[in-house]
């Protein structure tokens, strides 16, 4: 049986976190890819897709908190859909760096993680989980927001590593008419130098949880954001997170264009040669 596109580049990963860990045994690690494909090993694989209360559910019930320490528990019966899938997988690897005391997380900042924080669920730009959720670069923005990484367009997947949190956009149209999928990029299938499949993990429809492969036509535009700086989730429990981000709030409602999501984000543009601008 020949191994998962998340099997090899855990392997590669974890080889390049081992490298890290002898030439600076008490410092952190700077590349977190590893630790989120494990997060992904450990969720449940398989159920339903389903965009309904009973998946929002399942996500608010996984996230708890347990003497001011995150702890996740996905219930593997429970429908999910591709926003809830990664911002579990997320959540998890938050937690194992709490617990290996590589981040620090106040009980303020773990409570600000949940979908209901302050009793209600959190609409679209509101908060950690309604930025993650909302329509067009919600992923990107938070990390823009707390500065927990870096967000690049990369059509070409020249820059791209497996354990990357990517949205994918099926068409070019960004806010109410959109349509897209949050994912974790696990790989690319090639014929020669061409790239000819996108692989990735995250709950997909007929599927439920588990990795999908799509031929690359099908992807119109792909945002990628980089785990760096988890530390900075700190950020989560204080006062500007609980501010609405006006332009993801207003997605719902509005289109947008891709060119303002990456000018929004900070995103920089990789080019089929690994040139990268940014827009302004």
């Amino acid at each position: 049986m020949t191994r998962s596109f998340i099997t090899k580049a855990l392997l590669a990963s974890t080889a390049i976190l081992s490298t890290q860990s002898h030439a600076a045994e008490t410092a952190p690690p700077k590349d977190y890819n590893a630790m989120i494909l494990e997060s992904i090993r450990e969720m449940p694989k398989g159920g339903q897709y389903k965009i309904n209360s009973a998946a929002s559910a399942g996500i608010t019930n996984a996230i708890r908190s347990n003497e001011g320490q995150l702890a996740v528990q996905v219930n593997a019966s429970a429908p999910s859909y591709c926003s809830g899938a990664t911002y579990l997988v997320f959540l998890k690897t938050l937690e194992k760096l709490q617990k290996d005391q590589k981040i620090e997380m106040s009980p303020a900042t773990v409570k600000a993680l949940g979908t209901k924080p302050q009793g209600s669920w959190l609409a679209d730009g509101n908060g950690v989980w309604g930025r993650w959720n909302s329509n067009g670069p919600g992923t990107a923005g938070l990390f823009s927001e707390l500065d927990l990484g870096y967000n690049f367009v990369d059509d070409s997947f020249t820059e791209a590593k497996p354990g990357d949190f990517l949205k994918i956009y099926w068409k070019d149209d960004v806010g109410k008419n959109e349509a897209g999928h949050s994912v974790v990029f696990t790989g690319v299938k090639r014929s020669g130098s061409k790239v000819t499949e996108v692989c990735f993990w995250s709950s997909n429809t007929g599927q439920g949880y588990g990795e999908k492969c799509v031929p690359r036509s099908k992807v119109a535009k792909a945002m990628f954001s980089r785990l760096t700086k988890p530390e900075n989730i700190q950020g989560a429990g204080q006062g500007d997170l609980r501010q609405v981000d006006p332009y993801l709030a207003s997605l719902l409602r509005k289109e947008s264009s891709f060119a303002e999501a990456v000018e929004k984000t900070n995103s920089v543009v990789v080019s089929a040669t690994g040139a990268r601008s940014q827009s302004h």
